[in-house]
């Protein structure tokens, strides 16, 4: 069938099932999409945590795949979609569990990953590919998706919605509207991409000084709770300590509601950019020009570069986009001087 055919797709299907901050990314590509074709239908295949982030999108049904389920989670995504069938699937997520997913999906165009960053077989499950992208972002790679279901238009924006009773109970942690404020998200879901103690201590007392008000939030892992608590433990001013007590819609609502952030490689990082909040990201373990904050790349601190060369003896160009560094201590590397220039300069 001629490609002109597809030119304005009746019914798409995204499956893309995480992570946090890959969701994001790939909010941009869906509402890119929407703004081309304001009458397409889409369905989002996705996470059961990633879902109640954006729960509420505008113009988007939402699926949820629980991989906790098991094999239980492709019969309940398999009776979902009986009898349906998409103009377009694409298909966002090269990960083998989304590619066996994808055969519970009917679609004409099966929209996969380029042969570079096609991984797992995913090419067996698609017909066609996006075009190769010069950048090595991976927002810029699921843009490539929107692009080749036929957007023109690939703007970057986001809209996430964040009811009154979140925004209310995020306004209700702030000190003043008049009194700027850093949130700092400590931890992640891997414990040795977490910056120190030692560093976020001083971090947050930098703010102090400055006159902002400084929060803490994390996730309900006890883990990361505890972070939270050797931090303020170490503090000797008030520190709005939310760390486990809100939900993701909360912290977005927080994300969106102060005027800076402060976060390692994590979810956080990437919600802050579509909030439109500047963050200061911290990277030792991932190119943060592939996985970094999007809008935000000025801010970033990262000591990547250094500790690949030092792993692999190459230098980032002779290496594949995708190659992490896998020395665990590799967050110690970055420095609180360099950190707190990075706040100052984002501060103003």
């Amino acid at each position: 069938m001629p490609s002109s055919s597809f030119s304005i797709p009746r019914s798409i299907c995204v499956l893309r099932l995480s992570a946090i901050g890959d969701v994001c990314h790939a909010v941009a590509a869906v509402q890119a999409m929407q703004r081309q074709w304001p009458e397409v239908q889409i369905t989002w295949v996705i996470g059961k945590v990633e879902a109640m982030l954006l729960q509420g999108l505008p113009g988007v049904e939402f699926v949820v795949f629980d991989k906790q389920q098991g094999v239980g989670a492709y019969r309940t995504l398999k009776q979902a979609m009986k009898g349906r069938h998409f103009d377009v699937l694409l298909h966002m997520q090269y990960a083998i569990r989304a590619s066996i997913a994808s055969l519970m999906i009917k679609a004409d165009r099966r929209i996969g990953f380029d042969h570079d960053r096609a991984r797992e077989l995913q090419w067996l499950f698609t017909n066609t590919q996006i075009d190769p992208v010069s950048s090595s972002h991976v927002l810029d790679g699921f843009m490539a998706f929107a692009k080749k279901a036929g957007v023109s238009d690939l703007s970057v924006k986001w809209h996430i919605p964040v009811s009154e009773v979140d925004q209310a109970w995020a306004r209700s942690h702030l000190e003043s509207a008049d009194k700027k404020a850093l949130l700092i998200c400590p931890a992640t879901s891997k414990v040795f991409k977490n910056w120190t103690v030692d560093g976020y201590v001083a971090a947050a007392r930098f703010a102090h000084q400055r006159g902002l008000q400084v929060l803490l939030s994390t996730g309900p892992a006890a883990s990361e709770i505890e972070l939270a608590g050797h931090i303020v433990d170490r503090l000797d001013f008030n520190v709005t300590n939310l760390a486990g007590k809100s939900n993701l819609k909360q912290v977005y609502a927080l994300i969106k509601a102060v005027d800076f952030l402060l976060a390692p490689d994590s979810g956080p990082t990437h919600m802050a950019v579509t909030a439109g909040t500047p963050v200061v990201g911290l990277y030792a373990h991932h190119n943060p020009q592939r996985t970094g904050p999007y809008l935000f790349q000025d801010y970033v601190v990262s000591v990547w570069q250094q500790e690949i060369t030092k792993q692999t003896g190459k230098t980032p160009d002779q290496l594949p986009w995708r190659t992490r560094v896998k020395n665990r201590d590799a967050m110690q590397a970055i420095t609180i001087d360099t950190v707190l220039e990075k706040l100052a300069l984002m501060f103003g």
